[in-house]
């Protein structure tokens, strides 16, 4: 069984930070690619004796300019 889940990557310092936003599950390396590679591990591991409930919502990202 495989599922598609929304997936955010963030740059801090020398690290990019991946979170999954279904499940707050999140992971690290040191390229887009090893961070993006240690969150599919540990979201296999977070779903290995669970079910996910099917996601049928779509999730729209975008970003916005604020005034501050």
């Amino acid at each position: 069984m495989s599922i598609n889940v929304t997936v955010i990557v963030q740059k801090e310092d020398d690290w990019y930070i991946t979170k999954c936003l279904e499940n707050n599950v999140a992971s690290q390396g040191k390229s887009i690619e090893a961070a993006l590679s240690n969150l599919k591990e540990a979201l296999e591991l977070y779903y290995e004796d669970e079910t996910p409930a099917p996601i049928f919502s779509q999730t729209f990202i975008t970003t916005m300019e604020v005034t501050v």
